[in-house]
Formats: C-alpha cells, structure tokens, sequence
C-alpha cells in the first residue's frame, strides 16, 4: 500500500530531504520553533499557520486586488491586464485557489479563476467591446457551468443586442 504523497519517504528514509515546498518552509518553521522555546507546538503552529495565511492572502491575490482597484477607478483596460495575469497564477496553481479556504483563509464561495474570467469579461462590457465580454462569460461558462454571474452577464448582452 502507497502512503500518501505528502507522508511518502525519499530515498534516505525522510519526508523533508528535498528542496520543494517542504525543504523551504516547514524545516525552517521547525527549527524557528525549537529557538523559540515554545513549550505548546501546537499554539506556536497555530501562530504560524494564521502569519502565514495572512503573507499569503496578501501577497498571492494581489493582481486580483489591482485589477479590483482599477475598476474602482474606472480604469477598465489596465485591469483587465491585471485579471488575465490572476487568472494565468490560479490556472498554473490549481491548489491554491481549490483550497482557498486553508491557503488563503478566503471563505467565498466563487474561485479566484472565476472572478477573473466574470471580471474580465466585466472591463471589456464597460469599454464597449460586447464581442470579448461574450467571449469570456462564455469562457467562464464553459469552465464553471454553475457561474450566476456569467449566465447573468450573457442575458445582459442578449438583452442589449436585441433594442
């Protein structure tokens, strides 16, 4: 029976020999708890978990989050650039944004690909550019078939071709 692949040894018998995603941060997280003295690893783990949930949520949505700002200053064009780069990190980077609720603490309920998809296709309605607005909701229809806000953007558009 296989264990499973965060629990598999390497060849020398160890979970953390390698220099991927164990080697960089739970070594250093092990040893950052051994010269602190905490006594309770499970409070220090915990400390550690909300710190760096907190860098994350910052750090990796954050063209999502320009994009979010240029549309609040109605600079539809340069955010869309900012979308398509926040979809193209969660594409590459399924997990994250599957488990959105443990790497990022983020409760929606839409994931970060959807947002910027439906945001996509959001800028290019407001520049006047109904064809890529169409193009996009369909984009994100065709990846997230349940999309509301997708269904709601193509009725949009069929409703203002047809005055």
């Amino acid at each position: 029976m296989l264990a499973p692949v965060f629990e598999q040894p390497r060849e020398n018998g160890t979970i953390f020999n390698d220099g991927g995603f164990r080697g960089i941060f739970v070594k250093p997280v092990i040893y950052l708890w051994f010269l602190t003295g905490t006594g309770d690893p499970l409070i220090f783990g915990a400390a550690t978990y909300l710190g760096v949930s907190f860098m994350l949520r910052t750090l990796v949505p954050s063209d999502h989050r320009k994009g979010m700002s240029l549309i609040r200053k109605e600079k539809y064009n340069e955010a869309i650039n900012y979308f398509e780069k926040s979809y193209s990190f969660f594409k590459q980077n399924d997990w994250v944004d599957k488990y959105r609720y443990l790497t990022l603490l983020s409760s929606t309920r839409l994931s970060y690909k959807e947002m910027a998809l439906n945001n996509i296709a959001f800028c290019y309605g407001q520049v006047g550019d109904g064809g890529k607005a169409r193009e996009y909701y369909e984009k994100t229809l065709n990846e997230f078939p349940e999309s509301g806000i997708a269904k709601a953007g193509l009725r949009l558009l069929n409703a203002a071709s047809n005055i």
